[in-house]
């Protein structure tokens, strides 16, 4: 039993697999702020390109202007 419990105690490849989940987790976390900072910048940035387009039925440049397809 005394074995048992020094070869669990010295055991380290559930130390390693917890650090790997550590880390996973802190790269998650990072990935997570930087969509999260960055998605308001972007959602802005195409709601400006969005603006500068012309409105469909608005007689902007391109096509027929006939409001038919084909």
């Amino acid at each position: 039993m005394t074995n048992f419990i020094k070869n669990f105690w010295k055991d380290e490849e559930g130390a390693t697999a917890i650090e790997y989940g550590l880390i996973a987790g802190l790269i998650a976390v990072a990935i997570i702020a930087t969509v999260t900072t960055l998605g308001g910048q972007l959602d802005s940035i195409f709601q400006s390109i969005s603006d500068k387009l012309p409105k469909k039925g608005t007689g902007g440049t391109g096509g027929t202007g006939t409001g038919t397809t084909g």
